[in-house]
């Protein structure tokens, strides 16, 4: 049985490559067990393509946690979408950040605790990316 953390984050990938197919970009899901991407996609002439990690958050929460070494996924063609989904009432104020990877790992915060290190993202250090779909550029 999927734990509900497994779920969310399956409706993150699902609501990031429907937005990018309503933006005319086709975007293909990866099997769950690959490293470091969650959507791969191309415009309609496969001239660009980019590797897409979503992270989401379904709570109240201003971060989301990141995998670890993040920091090693870099590439001009490597975008994190970062997701904080509302209530199903609100659906439609579900939050995008659309962040460069080279950007993104500059705006890790790392934090020591019992359990372990960690290392996140916060809203407030990532606002200027918020539904930066742009970045993909024209679907053509």
């Amino acid at each position: 049985m999927a734990s509900k953390q497994q779920i969310t984050g399956m409706r993150g990938v699902y609501l990031v490559a429907a937005e990018l197919s309503r933006l005319s970009f086709i975007a293909s899901p990866t099997s769950r067990g690959a490293a470091g991407a969650d959507i791969l996609v191309t415009d309609q002439s496969c001239k660009k393509a980019y590797s897409i990690q979503v992270k989401t958050n379904a709570s109240r929460g201003n971060f989301w946690l990141l995998n670890k070494g993040a920091e090693k996924h870099v590439s001009e063609s490597h975008i994190y979408v970062l997701v904080i989904i509302r209530k199903l009432k609100d659906r439609d104020k579900n939050e995008y950040f659309v962040v460069p990877s080279k950007n993104l790992v500059q705006k890790i915060r790392y934090s020591k605790s019992k359990k372990g290190n960690w290392s996140s993202v916060y809203v407030e250090d990532i606002e200027e990316y918020r539904e930066n779909w742009g970045l993909f550029g024209e679907a053509e």
